[in-house]
């Protein structure tokens, strides 16, 4: 995978890809379509943001590439991308118990704060991408 030259698309199996953690400005697209739900993106070096309908969805920091998303009522799943150790932040349902999986290792359990987001922090190594899946408990 590499980064996402158009911001924001629709796989074929119907996730999504997003990020350019290669940009030097901030780019960023809006009232982008899918499933029903409008999408916003905004990337570059130092953060890459999603939001559906308004909430936010993912954050990193730095800038990521996102390939492979998809998101339900019982969790998220993505492989990320990008040249250094990042922290995201993932938006779910408000105090609720989620079982992380990075690239194969059970992480544990993690519970979402008031406000929904649960924080991780995603080791890149050696890897060119990294695999993630929360999965509510």
């Amino acid at each position: 995978m590499s980064v996402v030259k158009e911001l924001l698309r629709t796989e074929n199996d119907g996730t999504i890809s997003f990020g350019n953690y290669e940009l030097d400005q901030k780019a960023k697209l809006s009232d982008y379509e899918c499933n029903g739900d409008l999408y916003k993106v905004k990337t570059f070096k130092e953060i890459t943001k999603l939001e559906r309908n308004g909430m936010l969805v993912y954050e990193s920091v730095p800038g990521t590439a996102v390939s492979s998303f998809a998101a339900d009522g019982n969790g998220v799943s993505f492989t990320v991308e990008g040249p250094d150790d990042a922290q995201v932040i993932l938006g779910l349902e408000e105090d609720a118990e989620y079982e992380v999986v990075i690239d194969g290792a059970q992480t544990g359990i993690m519970k979402t704060n008031m406000g929904g987001k649960l924080v991780l922090s995603v080791e890149m190594g050696n890897a060119d991408q990294v695999t993630v899946k929360v999965t509510k408990q």
